[in-house]
């Protein structure tokens, strides 16, 4: 199996060197990977259903028989349009395909086929949309379909991994010691990987599963633990004395219990350990983690050291900067703001000042971490929204002091189990009560038909000075009835805001176009943004006090409530309109969740059980290792990892016994996607 991952994608037949380019897209450069790139569903031919039970709405799949020749008209366009029925002993059903001038000759009259599809409703009755099929005698069997990219179908990735699991040789290695593999009545490693690909019954697909989530999660566990224990060097950052009561003085309001225990935590830390802190502040939207953040600074900095403080974006840095700046300065403390676009001369400026120590708090993007940045003696590094920052980067900061004491702050609330898992490495502090005077935002789930009335709600506040977001989600190449955040805020700025100032952002716009777009919308320059979620963590506008979400069904709850965070943060009422057409009762029960309540972790914890973990940890959640078929949602699947763990730890040796030796070789292989550190 190893010997895979060395051999090049465009060695298979048929995958060739431009084709190659389209499965490195999708992150495959190997055959190996290939393997390890495992389906997103399964059409199950297996089981069809009698025409008389279909589902309308529901994918299924039929075996039944063709009546009549396929027939085929133009439509508008010249597009084609082909037509048939087919049959069982209980009933008909209608096949409509587009585009398809073959489908005529693909049918034959009189003859049996499986037919897998989406059934929908008729005038006729049921009717099955462009369905995928095969002569009955080679259509039973459970058929993998996988995440595409343009110009690379799923059935090219099937045919591809057709071969690539030819090559994969009897009986493959195991990571996993022989006995616990008994023990625990998990397949080889060898079944499991054919039959993920390639199943003959739903039985031998549950068993592979169960075999590489159980691998996954072992391998996650055992990385994780190891980050844990890796030993912590002394630091040289001693703190003396706590100094975060002073600073609350100078607030101009109080802070909260949860505030001030989380503040003790990582005082604790630093006083009373020779090993620099390492903790994670996790807070809700509002919770008050950046003052948090600014008390441990004043008090590293009265103890005679440095602070660095970095944000994801310029614009948020810049907010960072400006609050935090005056109350710094009547302490008689330098903070500087280091971002990409300050001038070059000032750039010098501030390094200079930096080494020689004049500043003694920086505030700044990732430009704090460029080459030429260097503390004289730099205390504490504080990472802001975690989850927008990599391993490396957070150790690319720490790397600018002595081993200096580091805060990270995430304000995505997850399950405090699930947050020991995925910040194995990190201490965790949570805050979970808001401060005083923090508005519920009042919401709604609406359905599309009330768009026009909310646009008239919206317009009404917009002409009282108020300003409103309207999130579309990303969408999906050859997706269809999604709105595209740039077609919607092109129909909206002809359409029903043609008198207003509309903003458009998204993820494809340049850094330096998105800070511009957000500090016209803070300048009130902009009324109304219509945006993709990148605007979900960070800036406060204050007199921001609508939130509208298209399509809500698509995001997770985590999502929506972080999405909710950005409005309600001023003195005025503030709302948020989901709008869904979605009818399913999963979809409508999770939407109707965040109308009840405005509480993070109770929503976390709803999200993890409708929806799992994807929402905490998808693309976006950079600091974790990525998964590929685990899912932590899966409390049975995750304490058998753990309890695996425990056993290998007891192994002699521990994870150094020779039986573990693959064990160790996946778990570097793993973690190196994140540039963890200590794995050897």
């Amino acid at each position: 199996m190893a010997s895979l991952f060395e051999k090049k994608i465009e060695t298979l037949w048929g995958v060739g060197e431009k084709r190659a380019k389209l499965f490195n897209r999708l992150g495959i450069y190997t055959v190996g990977e290939l393997l390890r790139f495992y389906p997103r569903a399964y059409e199950d031919y297996t089981s069809p259903v009698d025409i008389d039970r279909v589902t309308i709405g529901d994918y299924c799949c039929v075996k039944a028989t063709l009546e009549a020749p396929v027939v085929t008209s133009k439509i508008s366009g010249g597009r084609l349009l082909s037509r048939g029925t087919v049959f069982d002993q209980t009933g008909f059903l209608t096949l409509t395909f587009f585009n398809n001038k073959y489908i005529d000759k693909m049918l034959r009259p009189g003859r049996e086929y499986t037919f897998y599809g989406k059934v929908s409703a008729s005038r006729g009755g049921a009717e099955m949309l462009s369905p995928v099929f095969s002569d009955t005698e080679t259509g039973h069997r459970i058929r993998p379909i996988y995440r595409t990219t343009a110009g690379l179908s799923s059935v090219n990735i099937e045919n591809a991994m057709t071969q690539a699991v030819k090559l994969l040789p009897e009986e493959v290695k195991e990571t996993v010691p022989h006995a616990m593999l008994k023990r625990y009545g998990i397949d080889t490693l060898g079944f499991a990987i054919r039959k993920i690909h390639f199943p003959d019954s739903s039985d031998e697909l549950k068993r592979a599963r169960r075999r590489l989530v159980f691998d996954e999660l072992l391998v996650l566990t055992l990385g994780l633990r190891k980050l844990k224990t890796v030993k912590r060097e002394e630091t040289p950052v001693r703190i003396r004395e706590d100094n975060s009561s002073e600073f609350y003085q100078m607030l101009p309001f109080k802070p909260t219990s949860a505030q001030l225990n989380a503040t003790y935590e990582c005082i604790n830390d630093m006083l009373n350990s020779n090993a620099p802190m390492n903790r994670l502040i996790q807070g809700d939207v509002g919770s008050g983690k950046t003052a948090v953040a600014a008390a441990l600074c004043y008090t590293v900095i009265k103890n005679g050291w440095q602070a660095a403080f970095m944000a994801p974006t310029e614009i948020l840095a810049q907010q960072h900067y400006e609050s935090l700046s005056a109350i710094f300065a009547a302490a008689g403390m330098t903070v500087e703001l280091l971002i990409g676009s300050v001038t070059a001369a000032n750039k010098k400026k501030i390094r200079e000042r930096l080494k020689s120590g004049e500043i003694d708090l920086l505030i700044g993007t990732n430009a704090i971490i460029s080459d030429g940045v260097e503390f004289k003696s730099l205390g504490l590094a504080v990472t802001d929204e975690q989850h927008r920052f990599g391993v490396r980067q957070r150790a690319k900061l720490m790397s600018k002091g002595d081993k200096p004491h580091t805060l990270v702050m995430s304000a995505t609330p997850i399950p405090r189990t699930l947050a020991l898992i995925i910040y194995g490495d990190l201490d965790i502090s949570i805050i979970d009560e808001l401060p005083p005077g923090r508005q519920r935002v009042s919401t709604f789930l609406i359905n599309s038909k009330k768009r026009l009335a909310m646009f008239g709600f919206i317009k009404d506040h917009l002409d009282k000075g108020r300003q409103a977001y309207i999130v579309c989600p990303t969408v999906e190449e050859n997706e269809l009835n999604i709105a595209s955040a740039t077609e919607y805020c092109e129909k909206i700025r002809s359409g029903a805001f043609r008198n207003y100032s509309v903003g458009l952002l998204h993820g494809k716009m340049k850094q330096r176009e998105k800070d511009d777009v957000m500090r016209d919308f803070v300048a009130g320059r902009i009324q109304l943004l219509v945006s993709t979620t990148v605007i979900e963590v960070g800036v406060d506008v204050p007199n921001a006090v609508i939130m509208a979400v298209e399509n809500a069904e698509r995001f997770g709850l985590s999502q929506l409530h972080q999405l909710r965070g950005r409005v309600g943060r001023g003195s005025e009422r503030s709302y948020c309109f989901l709008i869904s057409d979605a009818h399913g009762d999963d979809t409508v029960q999770r939407l109707k969740t965040m109308c009840r309540t405005s509480n993070g972790f109770e929503i976390a914890d709803m999200d993890l059980k409708l929806r799992g973990p994807g929402d905490f940890f998808g693309s976006r959640q950079h600091g974790l290792p990525e998964m590929h078929i685990a899912d932590l949602a899966d409390m049975d699947a995750l304490r058998l990892a753990q309890r695996a763990a425990e056993e290998i730890a007891a192994l002699p040796g521990g994870l150094d016994n020779p039986e573990c030796r693959s064990l160790r070789a996946e778990m570097r292989r793993l973690f190196s996607q994140v540039g963890a550190e200590g794995m050897n």
